[in-house]
């Protein structure tokens, strides 16, 4: 079933074109960026589609991931493999300001369409490449995913416990900041552009952006030879700032880092001559006895409901927040006043919730215009509109198998 498109205001990025060829996650993600705040995105797919259709949780046929991943999109079918089908993504990108790609380094221009081929039809191209290790180096041929990377950057040596073996990040974080490094550097690239009237290559290798979180241990590493290691939920050096369980089987944040918090935090407590205890008593002190205050504050917790808790030290102003699950977040009013949640019609499961769009632009905020299209949805009219191809045109190359076209969109 097609996908209507809403109708809304005009986006930062409205007027740009992009092109997407990428699978997964990380460049997906940010052509997702793209579109969300306005840019005219058409992902090509090869026939069969991308893999992330696959991916995720499904009701009947019906990705769920993917009707997300890739809101606000065109979505069209190529074949890469074709002469003709790499003739088209050639045509297409002459007219185009950006292209995000996601594949090993050299098989863009293995297929004719690296940037050297495409600036020549159009000088003021932005190329962004998404890879494990970037366009250059030792390991740029090497296969990464953001997980692999994280490894590689160090990320993973700090994930978890102490006493167990490194932990998995539950989300793909990596991934996902790479795609906003992504977004970031194509926007920083076609402000140059008008400046210069000229494109780059923005170069956005997974294992850097894993790496740039582990901004603190750079220097402490050269100057005091300091390897980092695991230390669960607590913050290091300082306390208390962790998680603390509580009365109804649940866990609490609390983080009262500096003496005016901890005063507030103790005063709650009770427990005021907490700030006479030699191991509590300063931010230092605190901070080289953090199992002894994490000690104290959970027999604290422990009397208590994480409700309970999170209002007595709101109300106290010390920074506390109950773990929540993904229950807890649909029933939270800050999520919902600020749009995070947004209910967006489906052609097939009447509507969808959305993750929110951000950042938060005051006068031109993105919007999410439709649901993820269906595989080929709009083949048809990018050949028509972009390539000025006629119906029997692109019926001989749909006959041939260099593109695919599903079911059109239907119209707002």
């Amino acid at each position: 079933m097609s996908n209507a498109r809403l109708t809304g205001h005009p986006g930062p990025l409205s007027g740009y074109k992009a092109i997407e060829i990428c699978s997964t996650v990380a460049g997906p993600a940010c052509g997702r960026i793209l579109a969300d705040f306005g840019a005219d995105v058409i992902k090509i797919e090869p026939p069969g589609g991308d893999p992330l259709r696959n991916m995720g949780k499904h009701v009947g046929d019906v990705s769920l991931y993917a009707a997300t991943a890739l809101r606000n999109k065109r979505a069209m079918v190529i074949d890469l493999k074709s002469d003709e089908g790499r003739d088209l993504v050639r045509r297409l990108a002459a007219k185009t300001d950006v292209l995000v790609e996601n594949y090993r380094p050299g098989v863009m221009e293995r297929l004719g369409l690296g940037y050297e081929d495409l600036s020549r039809d159009n000088p003021g191209l932005v190329m962004v490449r998404i890879s494990g290790y970037g366009q250059t180096g030792p390991y740029r041929m090497r296969p990464g995913y953001g997980a692999i990377c994280e490894a590689m950057a160090g990320v993973r040596h700090l994930t978890g416990d102490p006493d167990r073996p490194p932990a998995r990040v539950a989300v793909a974080t990596t991934d996902y900041l790479s795609a906003v490094h992504a977004a970031f550097g194509a926007v920083s690239a076609l402000l140059n552009r008008t400046r210069t009237g000229k494109g780059q290559v923005v170069d956005v290798a997974l294992y850097e952006t894993a790496f740039t979180q582990m901004e603190v241990y750079v220097p402490a590493f050269k100057t005091l030879d300091l390897i980092p290691t695991r230390v669960g939920p607590n913050l290091p050096n300082m306390a208390p700032n962790s998680l603390y369980p509580t009365r109804d089987g649940g866990y609490v944040l609390i983080a009262a880092n500096s003496n005016p918090t901890f005063e507030r935090l103790i005063a709650v407590m009770g427990r005021p001559d907490l700030i006479e205890d030699p191991h509590m008593s300063s931010i230092r002190a605190r901070g080289s006895n953090i199992p002894y205050c994490n000690r104290v504050v959970s027999e604290w917790t422990l009397q208590h409901d994480g409700s309970e808790i999170e209002r007595m030290l709101l109300d106290a102003e010390v920074p506390v927040s109950r773990v929540y699950t993904m229950a807890d977040i649909f029933e939270d009013p800050q999520f919902a006043a600020r749009g995070m949640l947004p209910e967006i019609p489906h052609p097939e499961l009447g509507s969808l919730h959305h993750p929110g769009i951000v950042p938060r632009l005051s006068d031109t905020p993105g919007q999410i215009m439709h649901t993820g299209p269906d595989l080929g949805q709009d083949t048809r009219q990018v050949l028509a509109d972009e390539l000025r191809l006629s119906p029997r045109e692109i019926d001989a190359l749909v006959e041939r198998g260099i593109v695919a076209c599903g079911a059109p969109r239907e119209p707002a």
